[in-house]
């Protein structure tokens, strides 16, 4: 296990409040907004509590939730926080979740001013009609604004979320998206296939039969086309979800989940990993302060991680990105030797197309990248 003591640690910071609840979102996040300052003083309490337990980190990523929704002061005091409990490296890459709708010139230099160096906006489409049926609190006018006030604001690392294969989209409509978002040239754009779990209400209505979600030809066209458009405009394509203009906009957070390097996650419902430890928080603000301040954790659950499990995990991660798996480096860390114990499905995959194996590195190809989470069942 020692290649991962050798991998640098991510911080995230779950801020768990929204104004309104988008119908199809299942992250963990109350609309009550008056326990914020509780909350903020239990998160510096956290903080405290598990300060020692990691090196120094490299990136901060603040998520939700609605982080935009805090004021500057909330901001920079977190902020604060971070640098006198935790090391960050001297280029860290501190990122921020925001909403279009909370956009204002004085937010943003304030936030370039704590040290925020990337920016993601969550405008999710150009397209009044899916921004209606998902219920966002946004306007086209307001995404579309929110990019080029974060520009004025001196941001150079700008990241825009989208989400396609809503009900009643249709490709040109998407594509129409896309170009819109690529007129803006950010650094990095992540696009997000309607997903609706069971229990949001959108989940509800689609299980109710009211409205048919795109069947899986349509959602593999998406995906394709999606790809084709954007490796087309010069963004690199490097995981299932994710684009970047070229190797430097990669988002450095995220690429710690993939490659199970450590993290630690303040807040509500947030996740950490070290070594072979997982561990969450709870998923509820109040259960979440009444453990912080009776001195305790607020540790739902840990579970301990067996070299299998690892194993099957960064397979299923490596096969999710471009970089894909170094069979060596998986051979030595999980002791086990992909090539030899699946060398006939693995043959039959490349065959058909769905990865490539040169110069010991396991990779999908783009049509790999479509059914990715299918590739990991080999």
């Amino acid at each position: 296990m020692n290649s991962m003591n050798k991998k640098i640690p991510g911080l995230y910071i779950h801020i768990p409040f929204c104004l309104s609840k988008c119908p199809y979102c299942d992250f963990y996040s109350s609309t009550s907004l008056s326990a914020v300052p509780d909350f903020l003083d239990a998160l510096c309490k956290e903080m405290e509590m598990v300060r020692i337990r990691f090196n120094p980190f490299d990136t901060v990523y603040i998520g939700g939730g609605t982080p935009s929704l805090l004021s500057p002061q909330q901001l920079e005091t977190i902020l604060i926080k971070v640098r006198e409990n935790f090391n960050l490296l001297s280029n860290t890459e501190i990122t921020i979740e925001t909403n279009p709708a909370d956009f204002n010139r004085s937010f943003l230099e304030s936030m370039r001013e704590s040290g925020i160096s990337r920016i993601n906006i969550g405008a999710q489409s150009f397209d009044e009609k899916v921004l209606d049926f998902l219920g966002r609190r946004h306007s086209v006018k307001q995404a579309i604004s929110s990019v080029g006030a974060s520009r004025k604001a001196g941001f150079d690392n700008i990241g825009l979320d989208l989400i396609y294969g809503v009900p009643g989209q249709d490709i040109e409509s998407w594509l129409d998206t896309l170009k819109q978002a690529v007129a803006f040239s950010p650094e990095h754009i992540s696009c997000y296939q309607l997903t609706l779990e069971a229990k949001t209400p959108l989940g509800i209505r689609v299980r109710a039969g009211e409205f048919p979600i795109p069947g899986e030809e349509l959602q593999h066209e998406f995906f394709m086309k999606t790809s084709e458009f954007l490796e087309g405009a010069g963004y690199l394509h490097y995981e299932v979800s994710n684009f970047a203009r070229g190797k430097e906009h990669t988002s450095r957070h995220n690429q710690k989940y993939w490659d199970h390097s450590p993290y630690l996650g303040l807040g509500p419902a947030a996740h950490s990993f070290q070594c072979n430890q997982r561990w969450w928080n709870h998923r509820s603000i109040d259960q979440y302060l009444a453990a912080i301040n009776a001195g305790n954790l607020p540790v739902e659950e840990r579970e301990t991680l067996t070299v299998e499990q690892l194993g099957l995990e960064a397979l299923y991660l490596g096969l999710r990105t471009r970089k894909g798996i170094s069979l060596q480096d998986f051979q030595k860390e999980y002791h086990y030797d992909l090539l030899a114990e699946k060398e006939k499905i693995l043959s039959k995959l490349e065959e058909e197309g769905f990865i490539s194996i040169q110069d010991g590195t396991l990779t999908p190809t783009q049509t790999g990248l479509a059914v990715a989470d299918s590739l990991s069942l080999i």
